[in-house]
């Protein structure tokens, strides 16, 4: 077996510096949200199941139009003002931000 041959000082430190860069951390790139395509205009279908189903909700919210609909907050808080003025949802609690309605239950006769 031949003897290994010597390396010198310098070759030693350029070998140590190169074989710590091969060894870094992997950072990850972040989690990423996934984007959601919410409608900006109701087409017809849209708001005709706007008109059937959303009176039956019992908690109506701009968020969970937003949700269930797949569209943008403010077309949400558009149809919700058009559902209040038309009297088929009633409104719980109102405040700057948020909004809470529910279905509009008729007086007992």
């Amino acid at each position: 077996m031949a003897p290994k041959e010597q390396k010198s000082k310098e070759q030693k430190a350029l070998a140590a510096a190169n074989s710590s860069k091969g060894k870094r951390k992997k950072w990850s790139k972040g989690k990423n949200k996934e984007k959601v395509n919410n409608a900006v205009l109701f087409e017809k279908a849209t708001y005709d199941k706007l008109l059937i189903e959303v009176p039956k909700y019992k908690m109506i919210t701009a968020s969970i139009l937003a949700d269930r609909m797949r569209i943008n907050g403010s077309l949400a808080r558009a149809a919700i003002k058009e559902l209040a003025s038309k009297g088929v949802i009633t409104a719980i609690a109102k405040h700057a931000t948020q909004s809470i309605y529910t279905r509009a239950i008729p007086a007992a006769v």
